[in-house]
Order: C-alpha cells, then sequence, then structure tokens
C-alpha cells in the first residue's frame, strides 16, 4: 500500500501503473470496476463489503470520501492498493476535501477499468437526485440503500421518483429469500393441484416503516394482482422487517411463513406438515455481491417500487441521464440550463 498525501488525480494514476508493474495484477480478470461513495464514520463497513463482494466478483474498487467539503482549499488524500486489505485486485481509497469533493468524477474518471462496466454504490445518503452526482451519471449501475435514511420510506419515495433503468437499493435485496421461499412454497402448491396457484389476498406482518418489508409487500402485489399491505406484528421483526407472511389462495387455502428467532423460518401449507428454511440474515458484503451479478436492468426491482409508493410508469423511462449541477452551498438548487453534461447510464 502506498499513501499519497495531498495529491492530485495524476499522481494517483502513475502511482497506480507502477505498483502493477511492481505487484504484477492482472487486468485481464477484471470484471468491473466499483466506485464506493461512503460517509467516513462508514469506511470500514464499506471497505469489509467491497472486498467480500470483489473476492466474488473481481473488480477494481474506487472508494470516494467526501469530507469537509466546506474546506478553505481543495485537497486530495488516496490510499492504492494491490493486493492488500481491500482483496486481491486494485483498490484506491481518495478522501476529497473542499470543493474537489464537487467534482470526484475528475479524479475517479482516468482510474476506471478499460471497457469494463461501472457500478456506483452509496453507503451514505445519496442525493436525491442522481443526476446531480456526475459518479452516477456515467456509472452502468447504481446501488443505493434506503435503509441507512433517517426516513426510510421516504428515501423509498425519493428513489422511486428519481428511477431510471439500472437503478436498485439494498433495501430490495434484504428480500431475496423471502423472495425465494414464497416463490417455491407456491411452486409446491401448484405442483400438487397440477394447475397454476391463485392468489386472492394477503398480509405481511412486520414493521410497516421497513422499506424491506415495503417492497416484498410491493414486489407480492404487482406478481399477484392484489394489493398485500403490511400490518404491524405482535413480535419484533429482525431487520429484513418481516415477521411473517400469509396468503389466502385459491379453492380456501393458505399459504403461511413465519420467521423464528434461530436465522430460519417455518413453512405451513395445505395437506403438508409444517416444514423449516433457512432464513438468515444476511451481511452487507453478501447483499453487494448478489447485486454485482447482474449489469442488466432489475424489472422485479422497478414493479416492487412502482406498488410500494404508487408511483408508476418506472420500467419505462429513459436510462439516460443527463448532469445536472448542483452547488449545496447555494441556498437553492440552480436550474438546469447553468451546466449540463450529457452521458449515458443502463449501459446505453
Amino acid at each position: 500500500m502506498t499513501t499519497l498525501w495531498d495529491t492530485n488525480g495524476s499522481a494517483v494514476v502513475k502511482e497506480l501503473a507502477a505498483q502493477r508493474r511492481t505487484g504484477g495484477a492482472v487486468l485481464s480478470g477484471v470484471a468491473l470496476t466499483l466506485v464506493v461513495v461512503a460517509d467516513e464514520s462508514r469506511v470500514s463497513e464499506a471497505e469489509e463489503a467491497a472486498t467480500h463482494a470483489a473476492e466474488s466478483h473481481p473488480c477494481r474498487v474506487l472508494v470516494v470520501v467526501r469530507r469537509q467539503l466546506d474546506a478553505p482549499a481543495p485537497r486530495l488524500d488516496a490510499e492504492v492498493l494491490i493486493g492488500g486489505r481491500l482483496g486481491p485486485g486494485e483498490a484506491v481509497v481518495m478522501r476529497m476535501y473542499g470543493r474537489l469533493g464537487l467534482h470526484a468524477e475528475s479524479v475517479v474518471l482516468p482510474l476506471l477499468a478499460a471497457d469494463a462496466p461501472v457500478v456506483a454504490w452509496w453507503h451514505a445518503a445519496p442525493p436525491d437526485r442522481l443526476a446531480n452526482d456526475a459518479l452516477a451519471v456515467f456509472a452502468d449501475r447504481r446501488i443505493t440503500d434506503s435503509s441507512i435514511a433517517g426516513d426510510s420510506l421516504a428515501a423509498l419515495r425519493t428513489r422511486a421518483e428519481d428511477y431510471a433503468p439500472g437503478d436498485t437499493d439494498l433495501a430490495w435485496t434484504r428480500c431475496t429469500s423471502w423472495r425465494a421461499t414464497l416463490a417455491s412454497t407456491l411452486d409446491s402448491v401448484s405442483g400438487r393441484r397440477g394447475e397454476p396457484v391463485r392468489v386472492e389476498a394477503g398480509r405481511i406482518e412486520g414493521d410497516p416503516k421497513n422499506p424491506t418489508a415495503q417492497l416484498l409487500a410491493g414486489w407480492l402485489s404487482s406478481r399477484c394482482g392484489c394489493a398485500i399491505a403490511v400490518e404491524a406484528g405482535a413480535r419484533t421483526p429482525g431487520p429484513s422487517g418481516v415477521d411473517s407472511v400469509s396468503l389466502k389462495l385459491d379453492q380456501k387455502e393458505e399459504v403461511r411463513i413465519e420467521a423464528d428467532r434461530r436465522g430460519g423460518a417455518v413453512i405451513s401449507q395445505p395437506f403438508r406438515p409444517d416444514a423449516s428454511v433457512a432464513l438468515p440474515e444476511r451481511p452487507l458484503g453478501d447483499l453487494l455481491s448478489e447485486e454485482l451479478r447482474r449489469l442488466d436492468d432489475d424489472e422485479p426491482y422497478s414493479d416492487a417500487l412502482e406498488a410500494a409508493t404508487g408511483i408508476t410508469g418506472l420500467a419505462e423511462r429513459s436510462p439516460v441521464r443527463e448532469h445536472v449541477w448542483f452547488d449545496p452551498a447555494e441556498a437553492d438548487e440552480p436550474a438546469p440550463a447553468k451546466r449540463k453534461a450529457a452521458a449515458k447510464t443502463g449501459g446505453s
């Protein structure tokens, strides 16, 4: 690892090239570039998650930490690592001070791996409009996390209002195990019947203020064709915000999946004994790794987000974002005409 104090983007590029020559990093195996935007208080857990994800998805990891935007002079401190604490590949951790933090793309763009897709992940509060951040504009996929916001449901609605194909949210990824369990359970009922099963009603017991629970309800509503709400349960749910899911089927049957406190769930379905299934809470690195498996648009997420927020037409929006300059030092957001830079996202 090499630490560069009060440096610039050109020096970081040169140091990375020098370490590559001496360290023997293999760039041909890089599948993508992962740009991580993290608050200083979350840098350690962001690095740990990115390291875990890089083990399954060889990538160049670029960590951007915006610090003290009101500092009188711009400054860049960088750590350049190859085969270090951020995994076997190449990584650069950049702490930006002053106005440089508003132009992070000027340092990040020259560091992107050639011809590799770019995924941007905010382990911090993202801007209300991702187009205000150039790091989002040139990314093929954008990962946010509504669950870390002070008002998670308001953050979820903001993501729907600002949605473009290629966006996703780790609050959505947290319900993957629930979705897989529900789908396999309904498939087993359909297989026993010999015909498709139809869901007529249902409910989720858990935390109505949890975005994961709301997105799970949205996914069920969009797939089943009936409104499914999140109701406060008698027990305190885990981080996913879901304690149980009950679905009323046609032919007066009911399926219920209830989480236990041992990292599993009990499945109750017609004409079969209760069964147990693993349903553990997944670490952040697993969630990030799952999102890096796909670079296309996540249509089930947009459907779930529509149903959860009531904002329609998400999948029909353009995947192309236009950079809209925004200076947080100004009282009001300036008109988009002040500075625009057209760029593609979503792999277009």
